[in-house]
């Protein structure tokens, strides 16, 4: 029997998420969220169960309102990069979810490298 679209993508977040965990060692997690409207991402202490930072295409300040395309996703990166910074947050890990790395959200990671994040 096939597999839905709905079922392989939470297969694949899933499977990632677990590789995710087991390297964690204390380091937050870059979590993102693409729709078919917007992204947004969420840098996350997993150990106290704290979302440190975030950004989304929908925040005005950025100038992307309503796009999700891989300029509004670069510029997201930019921002959550910039709001780690400010937060103390070198380093984390960067949980795609099940989202394939290609597109948007290979172009907020490279985003997120240039403005400093290390993962």
């Amino acid at each position: 029997m096939a597999n839905s679209k709905r079922d392989l993508f939470l297969k694949r977040r899933l499977r990632v998420r677990n590789k995710l965990r087991k390297m964690a060692a204390g380091r937050a997690r870059l979590s993102v969220h693409r729709s078919s409207k917007n992204i947004s991402v969420q840098l996350i202490d997993d150990v106290n169960g704290v979302t440190l930072a975030s950004a989304s295409s929908l925040e005005k300040d950025l100038g992307v309102v309503g796009k999700n395309n891989v300029e509004a996703a670069a510029k997201v990166g930019a921002a959550i990069a910039e709001r780690a910074k400010k937060a103390g947050v070198e380093t984390c890990y960067f949980d795609r979810g099940g989202f394939l790395f290609h597109g948007k959200i290979k172009a907020l990671a490279d985003a997120a490298r240039e403005g400093g994040l290390k993962f």
